[in-house]
């Protein structure tokens, strides 16, 4: 009896780990391909794994010869009958395809993303498709949820990425690494009904609802008068109660919240009302059609108002909160727009002794109504502020990055393929002024060094500051996205060379991404 029915026999369900490594190069071999010695996985009656052959990738579904396992039937593939330590096998060869990803999260719950509630949590984007093996990596150890398919409407229309793809090359890199400890998987800064049904047909179990179009920042400017008539022509019906109801409801005692105390008058109150109450009951009917949408699966909400143009108040955080509550709506997280200038790509910017007391008020409004966790969108690279909020917030934290990752992938581009990173360089400077209209950015790209003025050794100097950070930062969907001749410019030059390097990026992305991560570490 060979190690394949050894494994059977022992009725294991799970990854392998590194008693399968000897198995793994086994049944690879046999198939005459390299294995991903972490990927072997048991299920009833069989086994998977993933193996190559140059850059190209297939799955493997294995069973015995004389009783082929049912679920191995769920795969597309060619059928190659081999003999794997003495055992009689039959290897199914496959395609990573859509309906193969399907037939793997059907079939293997450890390859499907679940919910996570309020552990500490990090949201690990992924622009390329290419970066979940480096991405677990780095949270191995940590105690730190990953959500590793969290991508926003916005960037996959930018990169031309579905949500199914983006749920897709997660599970497969999950696969590939062996992790076995559960994975997250964000919708993003969803705007529309729309957007939910794409998202719930994908498999997303966490949906982050983004009502930025409702704010209304003139509410920090607005007269005494102005502001009084905002407040009468809100759409009381949509948030269920009326301007009288409220004024009882907030202003009938004091308000404490922790060690806090808010004060609070009508002005206040209108203020908080005129800014924020479209977008409460914009979150409310979206959390209430997802709900229709997903029937009997759990999922979790998140709300988030980071990409507004005035901070959120501590007040501002109780009124939505507590009118999310009164309106039955459940949250996991929540994203306020924080003090301070949180911009792509780089460290914080603002004071950071104010930046820590406005925080720890939003950790008391959080704790007030939850707890749930303070979410922090464009969290990449704000490693000045990261253990005060580690600190404030004990674990209640849910980081966000993706652009980090795309420019590490550029970093690696640059040692491995600087032709190509010069290209991009190039290309970079053309599309900057429109590509950043959308994003909260400050880099001045006359401070960055032409592609044709730099040696191939001073090439990832580029990643190194600030505004050749932002630079490469914001154009990552023209880059990836732009066409000429019928085909892709830079998109495919740059996946290759990436997957003929993939161990490199992969420990550029490690190294980088534990260094965002070990902040929030938990025991």
């Amino acid at each position: 009896m060979g190690r394949f029915a050894d494994l059977l026999l022992s009725k294991q369900t799970g990854f392998a780990g590194d008693g399968g490594a000897g198995l793994s190069r086994a049944i690879a071999d046999a198939a005459g391909l390299l294995p991903y010695e972490k990927s072997l996985i048991a299920g009833p009656g069989g086994l998977i794994m993933l193996a190559r052959t140059g850059v190209d990738k297939s799955l493997l579904a294995v069973g015995a010869r004389d009783k082929p396992s049912l679920w191995s039937r769920d795969f597309s593939g060619r059928i190659l009958n081999a003999e794997v330590d003495g055992d009689a096998v039959s290897i199914r060869i496959c395609p990573l395809t859509h309906d193969n990803a399907i037939a793997l999260r059907r079939n293997f719950d450890l390859l499907a993303p679940r919910c996570f509630g309020v552990k500490a949590a990090a949201g690990l984007g992924d622009r390329l498709g290419l970066a979940t093996p480096g991405h677990v990596r780095a949270v191995w150890g940590m105690g730190v949820a990953p959500f590793l398919a969290q991508q926003s409407i916005r960037e996959m229309t930018r990169t031309h990425r579905s949500s199914r793809q983006v749920m897709d090359d997660a599970c497969w890199g999950v696969l590939q690494e062996g992790w076995g400890a559960g994975f997250g998987s964000d919708a993003d800064h969803l705007k529309n009904t729309t957007d939910i049904d794409d998202c719930v047909a994908a498999g997303f179990t966490m949906f982050t609802i983004d009502p930025g179009d409702h704010v209304d920042n003139s509410a920090d400017t607005l007269t005494g008068a102005e502001l009084a008539a905002m407040c009468d022509e809100l759409n009381w019906d949509a948030l269920e109660t009326t301007g009288g109801d409220l004024k009882r409801e907030y202003l009938s005692g004091d308000i404490k919240v922790g060690s806090l105390k808010l004060d609070v008058d009508e002005d206040v109150l209108a203020r908080a009302a005129v800014k924020y109450g479209a977008a409460v009951a914009h979150t409310a009917a979206m959390f209430r059609h997802l709900a229709g949408a997903m029937g009997k699966r759990p999922f979790e909400l998140e709300m988030s108002v980071d990409e507004t143009e005035t901070p959120t108040s501590t007040f501002e955080h109780y009124f939505v909160a507590r009118e999310l509550q009164r309106l039955g709506v459940k949250w996991v997280s929540l994203a306020p727009r924080f003090v301070g200038e949180f911009e792509k790509g780089i460290d914080y910017k603002g004071d950071h002794g104010r930046f820590s007391q406005c925080f720890r008020e939003h950790v008391e409004v959080m704790r007030e109504f939850g707890p749930y966790k303070i979410s922090i969108h464009s969290g990449s690279d704000k490693f000045s502020i990261y253990p005060a909020m580690a600190e404030l917030a004990d674990g209640l934290v849910h980081l966000k990055t993706a652009g980090t990752s795309y420019l590490e992938a550029l970093r690696v581009t640059a040692e491995i393929a600087p032709d190509l990173f010069r290209e991009i360089l190039a290309f970079a400077f053309e599309r900057y002024e429109t590509d950043k209209a959308s994003y909260h950015v400050s880099g001045d790209p006359s401070k960055v060094a032409r592609p044709d003025k730099l040696k191939d050794g001073d090439l990832p100097g580029v990643l190194d500051g600030d505004d050749g950070r932002q630079l490469l930062h914001v154009t990552f969907g023209s880059v990836v996205t732009a066409r000429e001749g019928g085909g892709y410019v830079f998109r495919e030059r740059l996946l290759m060379a990436l997957r003929a390097h993939e161990d490199d990026y992969y420990a550029a992305l490690e190294k980088h991404l534990r260094r965002h991560i070990e902040p929030f570490a938990q025991a």
